[in-house]
């Protein structure tokens, strides 16, 4: 039995009945569950040992138009070996708050039965309604600290970690914090609600304490676990196939995740860390929707840069004059893929499928039109620094 009492109204509901009785939340993931009486199948079993059914099943279970109804209803589940159910919409004050099923093999509920499970489900409404308000009270007070916890006044900073840690959701033995952020470009509406569902889908799953802040077009979270043991891949996993499966077309999401950090006084650092890194993923498409700081090499000071001083800083004089000489790009990919490569030759040749005569050749004339050796560290240095910086701003200058 649960403190809020949703679990006694299932238990209650199945030994009247001597039958299983299960609660789904609006996207079809387990809130309760009674024992079993011999009836369940597959995709009940499924449901209690994983919380939820797969995102396909739960489509097709959706696509009985289920999320209309008012009143109880049978529903056939499109999977092998399932057996039909009764679903009773969980409703209170107009809000559809989750589903209540019984599994009924022939459809021979008796009218009274049927009006004890409607009985059951209007008062699960009830207990989920209040669930519902308490979790917005406590989220909107969490986002407020969390909001203070990154901002630029170290005082609120400090009073948001003291805040935070007046709420005692964190345990006492020691943890690390670190912050993912997600961003969303070219979104409407409808990518602003999947952004929701998609953070909320991507932190539900785990065993650890995740706080989250939302607006429109990007989101963060805040963990605390172990150190060494932050889950980000399964997160960022969950998130992307959410928001993907809800938003439009036009939206692109990406990830950032930040650096560790051991004091909540110091969370600041791992928010601007994991923003830089999602914007990286926004501007360098090759580094994929998931971008981690640490990993990110030269992005990781030169996106530290103003934008108008990357973009000044990107007006390197050689590659300028190595553009006046090579209006079809040969030589500045040939370059690029040089310094990929840290100057290897045979693997840039093989990269370019050319010749590696031919290679020599366009390094020389490289070398010729920019006026550097690359031999020269400090040469090859500001041509590499240079690309890079080449490749942000026009990454810039395309987005805007």
């Amino acid at each position: 039995m649960t403190d809020d009492g949703l679990q006694e109204i299932v238990d209650e509901l199945a030994q009247r009945l001597q039958r299983s009785v299960a609660i789904d939340d609006p996207a079809i993931r387990l809130l309760a569950a009674s024992r079993h009486f011999g009836d369940e199948d597959p995709v009940r079993v499924t449901s209690v040992l994983n919380r939820s059914v797969s995102p396909d099943l739960t489509e097709e279970v959706l696509g009985h138009g289920i999320a209309t109804w008012t009143r109880p209803g049978h529903v056939v589940i499109p999977a092998e070996n399932s057996l039909p159910r009764l679903c009773a919409p969980v409703r209170c004050n107009g809000l559809l708050l989750g589903y209540l099923w019984l599994i009924d093999t022939a459809a021979t509920l008796a009218p009274d039965q049927i009006a004890s499970t409607e009985d059951a489900a209007a008062r699960a409404g009830v207990v989920l309604y209040r669930r519902l308000i308490l979790h917005e009270r406590s989220q909107a007070r969490h986002e407020a600290i969390l909001r203070e916890l990154v901002s630029s006044d170290r005082a609120a900073r400090v009073q948001a970690a003291e805040d935070l840690r007046a709420e005692n959701l964190f345990p006492e033995r020691r943890t690390s914090f670190r912050v993912m952020g997600v961003q969303v470009e070219g979104g409407d509406d409808a990518s602003a609600v999947a952004l929701e569902s998609a953070v909320e889908e991507g932190v539900r799953a785990g065993d650890d304490v995740a706080l989250t802040v939302a607006n429109r077009s990007r989101a963060w979270i805040l963990h605390s676990v172990r150190p060494g043991e932050v889950p980000v891949d399964p997160i960022s996993d969950r998130i992307l196939a959410r928001f993907r499966s809800l938003a439009g077309d036009g939206a692109q999401v990406v990830i950032g995740v930040g650096s560790a950090v051991e004091e909540l006084e110091s969370v600041v650092d791992s928010h601007r860390h994991a923003f830089l890194a999602a914007r990286a993923a926004l501007l360098v498409p090759a580094i994929g929707p998931v971008a981690r700081w640490g990993e990110l090499g030269p992005y990781e000071v030169l996106l530290k840069l103003p934008v108008d001083d990357l973009l000044l800083a990107s007006q390197v004089p050689a590659l300028a004059a190595l553009e006046r000489h090579d209006p079809h790009g040969v030589l500045i990919e040939t370059l690029e893929a040089y310094f990929d490569h840290a100057g290897d030759v045979r693997s840039t040749a093989e990269l370019l499928c050319v010749h590696r005569a031919t290679l020599y050749h366009r390094l020389k004339r490289i070398e010729t039109h920019t006026g550097y050796r690359l031999s020269r560290g400090d040469d090859c240095l500001t041509l590499h620094l240079g690309l890079k910086l080449r490749a942000l701003a026009m990454a810039y200058r395309h987005r805007s």
